[in-house]
């Protein structure tokens, strides 16, 4: 497995190395000068000459990445050019509220998901199995944003159970951390529960139709161990790898809940830069994007192998 990994880490350099390019070429393509945009709409073509000078953006664009790249292999991102803070820093500051938004995000939507797909296909063609079918296409069509916003007025505006914005550090509070992602996790993993359970369904009825489940049931295993440790132990896999993605997804920048629900997170930095013309973050939070999908695919391959024995690495 090990060697695997390896291979695997290998492949994906020319994936990274393509990314910074188009990273860093894209983002400058971009109309908006961030000198011109620093200094206001007053200031003289001098002053912005001089700053553009100042902040190394006069430089041509193929000395600028050759810079960027080199000080990327090193870890460094630059600095940002509003908040005058390494690019690191200021993606590590915001990492806190995301993570733990994903992670319970993430939780809801397994529990809610496969919980809905294993019973729809263990009881397939009666109410509940329709009534699961129903949920998932509503999840499936409703925008995280107005999900959220209903959450807000009922649970914030109207009961005043839950705070309707803002973020408790876990470091002041962890319960106040979890009220207040309390509901957009709710929001996310609602929507996102929708295809796992849409997934689980399918990928359970077609195990259940298998030769060694009816044997299961033939050597008088409970109907519960059937389901739930044969059955679901091999139809696991493709919910695994929606679950994987959706965890890569969310952990990448949750943008509009993040927003909607002024949550200072990785999604929130990435509007504030973009708005402001911050090259170097918003090049920075493209990478950190670009490697968390390589890492949790490569981790996804892993899980395979721990849930499923008959998958071997060559």
């Amino acid at each position: 497995m090990a060697r695997f990994i390896v291979r695997r880490l290998v492949s994906v350099v020319p994936v990274l190395l393509l990314v910074a390019v188009f990273a860093f070429f894209l983002v400058h393509l971009t109309p908006g000068d961030p000198a011109a945009y620093m200094l206001g709409p007053l200031a003289t073509p001098a002053q912005i000459d001089q700053l553009r000078e100042a902040l190394n953006l006069n430089v041509p664009l193929p000395i600028q990445f050759e810079r960027w790249f080199l000080g990327a292999l090193q870890g460094n991102l630059g600095e940002s050019l509003f908040m005058s803070i390494p690019v690191p820093l200021a993606i590590w500051q915001r990492t806190e509220p995301t993570f733990l938004l994903t992670l319970m995000a993430v939780a809801i939507e397994v529990l809610i998901g496969v919980s809905a797909g294993v019973v729809a296909a263990t009881r397939r063609n009666t109410w509940v199995d329709q009534l699961a079918i129903a949920f998932t296409s509503l999840g499936l069509s409703i925008p995280s944003f107005w999900l959220g916003l209903n959450l807000i007025f009922f649970f914030g505006v109207n009961l005043r159970v839950l705070p309707v914005a803002g973020y408790v550090p876990l470091g002041v509070s962890w319960i106040g951390a979890i009220r207040s992602l309390l509901m957009p996790a709710c929001a996310l993993g609602f929507i996102s529960s929708a295809l796992v359970a849409r997934m689980t369904r399918a990928s359970m009825l077609e195990v259940l139709s298998q030769d060694f489940v009816r044997t299961a049931r033939a050597k008088g295993v409970a109907e519960r161990g059937v389901i739930w440790r044969h059955a679901l132990r091999n139809a696991i896999l493709p919910v695994i790898t929606v679950v994987g993605n959706s965890f890569a997804i969310l952990l990448g920048g949750l943008v509009v809940t993040e927003q909607v629900f002024a949550i200072p997170g990785v999604g929130l930095l990435v509007i504030h830069a973009v708005l402001h013309r911050d090259y170097p973050v918003i090049q920075g939070v493209l990478l950190y994007i670009v490697t968390l999908y390589v890492f949790i695919n490569v981790g996804m391959d892993i899980v395979y192998a721990l849930v499923d024995p008959r998958i071997k690495f060559g």
